[in-house]
């Protein structure tokens, strides 16, 4: 789960200090007024540093507020979880929202990082025949169903004028698709950072393609669950403010930061950091342009008719 990229960096820089600003000033919550928020993670990701490190943690539990920390394995099954009460909180890729919002009108988007498109890639085996974007036709690819991966698959075969019918998809979790490529059981994987840095360095896999060109953003957005939202807007506006304050440190201490997430993921600090140094930090507000990216995945899956109905991206922005 990588976000990396310095577009538009004057903007997120303004936009950041803005938003930490209206959060801090809105923030009333009492000391006594206790809540509890329960915020969805994955290894690997930047809630899982915050989480180890604990200074978000003690933080909101001095202004009255509880977190509770509920691992998934991927975006989806973490929306999944908001969807039906779960979970109050979450971090995820651009396409599980989409399919979060087609199943309920539950979610809200609450924050998003800057644009992070070398944080997620196609890769094939580095003696692969495969060559190109064209040669993917017919091939058996591996992907999290529902993840930021599948828009990403979409849009590299329209680049290569092919259609999605024109390979063969396996949906498999990280886990096993790592196993499955380490195999050969599949001939292609579009999986995200820290997975495909492993992969690189582990594996000698070869990025066949990532996101960069104008492929797709590959945004983190932040989520939660509407009532919860309604319920306790000042709570989740200065954990969002807080969460800001630890992305932009993970962004200044890699190094750090990949010590931390190193064993959580199994694999060395060197292949953790490098993860990392695909990243971008920090959450600002979501503006027209984000919600108008998020919206061409959200037509996008429609005509595909990998989600069952139309939706409105902006109605469920949070404001």
């Amino acid at each position: 789960m990588i976000r990396s990229s310095h577009r538009h960096g004057a903007f997120f820089s303004g936009a950041r200090a803005a938003f930490v600003a209206l959060l801090l000033g809105a923030f009333a919550i009492s000391a006594h007024a206790a809540t509890t928020l329960r915020i969805g993670w994955q290894k690997g990701s930047d809630l899982s540093v915050i989480k180890a490190r604990g200074v978000f943690e003690r933080t909101l539990e001095q202004r009255g507020i509880a977190v509770r920390w509920i691992e998934f394995p991927a975006g989806p099954q973490m929306l999944e979880a908001l969807n039906v009460g779960g979970i109050d909180l979450g971090v995820v890729g651009e396409t599980p929202p989409v399919f979060a919002q087609a199943a309920s009108d539950n979610l809200l988007y609450v924050g998003v990082e800057p644009p992070a498109p070398t944080g997620e890639a196609l890769l094939v085996p580095k003696s692969s025949a495969i060559k190109t974007l064209a040669d993917l036709k017919g091939k058996r690819i591996a992907f999290n169903r529902g993840s930021n991966v599948h828009y990403l698959l979409v849009r590299l075969l329209e680049k290569a004028h092919l259609s999605y019918d024109d390979v063969k998809v396996t949906y498999l979790t990280p886990s096993d698709g790592f196993a499955a490529f380490e195999n050969g059981n599949v001939d292609a994987w579009v999986i995200w950072d820290p997975y495909a840095s492993a992969a690189v360095v582990k594996l000698d896999a070869r990025v066949l393609a990532d996101a960069s060109g104008g492929v797709a953003d590959n945004h983190q957005f932040y989520t939660a669950s509407r009532s919860f939202a309604q319920a306790h807007a000042d709570a989740l506006k200065f954990a969002l403010a807080r969460i800001d304050d630890e992305s932009r440190w993970i962004g200044a201490h890699r190094k750090e930061a990949a010590q931390i997430v190193a064993p959580q993921i199994g694999l060395p600090i060197d292949i953790a950091e490098r993860s990392l140094s695909h990243a971008s930090y920090g959450v600002t507000p979501l503006d027209a342009d984000v919600v108008a990216s998020q919206q061409r995945i959200a037509d996008t899956f429609f005509r595909l008719k990998l989600i069952p109905k139309q939706i409105d991206i902006a109605t469920a922005v949070w404001h």
